[in-house]
């Protein structure tokens, strides 16, 4: 299946919010607040398929790293998952960093998400231990960075 990739607008987050927690199994809506796609939409992507919305990459290049970029959150709807999506979102992220000079990109995701590690580590990122307190007390995180 084709998908089209188009940046993202901030229109675009009720779409995103309908779905998230249904994509996840979980609740996780809070991990994604509008001011995302109000204030990083530039630099995130909507991907569409037939039936609408087939998946996102929100993501934005560092104003305080000079060097990094940073994958927040990514979504594929579990009828687009092992199509590709993700892969080509990712990349298509890549080449938006490089083409403002960054050189390294990071993202995180929580312990228990092990599919999302294990794509991380195909996409080439190196995994970290799961940090405690990453986000305060009571959570541990898996930090990512790939170097581009």
């Amino acid at each position: 299946m084709t998908y089209a990739l188009r940046t993202a607008t901030p229109a675009d987050y009720d779409a995103i919010a309908a779905v998230v927690d249904d994509w996840w199994g979980r609740p996780v809506l809070g991990a994604l607040p509008r001011l995302f796609l109000d204030h990083f939409h530039r630099t995130s992507t909507v991907a569409e398929g037939p039936e609408g919305l087939a998946g996102f990459l929100i993501g934005f290049v560092s104003p305080s790293e000079g060097d990094e970029a940073y994958i927040h959150f990514v979504g594929v709807s579990p009828d687009a998952r092992t199509s590709g999506l993700a892969r080509t979102m990712y990349e298509r992220f890549f080449g938006l960093a490089r083409g403002h000079d960054r050189r390294v990109v990071r993202a995180i995701t929580s312990p228990v998400n092990e599919r999302s590690i294990a794509f991380h580590r195909r996409m080439g990122f190196e995994a970290g231990d799961p940090v405690p307190g990453y986000n305060g007390p009571g959570t541990s995180l898996v930090t990512f960075v790939r170097t581009l």
